[in-house]
This record gives structure tokens, sequence and C-alpha cells, in this order.
């Protein structure tokens, strides 16, 4: 599926600015994800996608307040299960890998990860 994460790559530049300017920079790593495990992933997200284009036309469209904090909170909840998806996809292929060959320091990966999603 290698095919699926390639775009348009930032050389090492643009990556060392991005970084000092407080933009998240991507890990060196790589993930290769089944079929399934793509699509599951992609229908998710065209599913949030389709969620926020209806909030932003119900903004555009003047809709009560209590209506479009409504469709926000089903948009949040909808990326809430999509990280939990790919947090369970994670533990169960790469950290489990990695422990089992030895490289201790995915904890510490996966412990930074979690506090992040959990402000």
């Amino acid at each position: 599926m290698a095919e699926h994460a390639e775009a348009a790559k930032p050389d090492a530049a643009e990556k060392k600015a991005e970084h000092k300017e407080g933009k998240p920079c991507c890990c060196h790593k790589k993930k290769e994800r089944s079929e399934k495990e793509y699509k599951d992933l992609i229908h998710r997200l065209n599913r949030i996608e389709g969620q926020i284009r209806g909030i932003r036309n119900m903004v555009e469209q003047d809709a009560y307040c209590p209506d479009i904090l409504i469709q926000v909170a089903a948009a949040n909840a909808a990326l809430n299960s999509f990280n939990k998806v790919l947090l369970g996809n994670h533990l169960r292929t790469c950290v489990a890998n990695d422990i089992r060959e030895g490289h201790d320091e995915t904890i510490d990966e996966l412990l930074k990860v979690l506090q992040r999603l959990m402000k």
C-alpha cells in the first residue's frame, strides 16, 4: 500500500523550516497498511470530510447555533472513533512488532502520542 502514502515529499530544508515554525513534522517511519485497513480509514476520513463540509454549509446558510454545535459534536465523535481505530491498528501491528524486536523506545513514543491525544 506504499503507493497510497506517496505524495509530494518535502525536502530536509522544508521539514526543518516547518519544525522551526512549530508545524508538526512527519516521522521518518512509514506504515504499509493492508487494503482492508486502508479502505476503512479512508472511508472514515471521507465521512468526516463530508461532515465538516456540512458544518461549513450550515454556517454559510446561517443555521441555528445549537444545530451547528450538534453537528460539530458528531464530527468530533467521528474523529475520536478514527483515532481509536488507528491507535488499535498501531498497537496490534507497529508497537507489537517493535516490542518483539526489542525496540523499547516505541513505548516512549506511544506514551507521547497518548499524552497528546488526551489533552
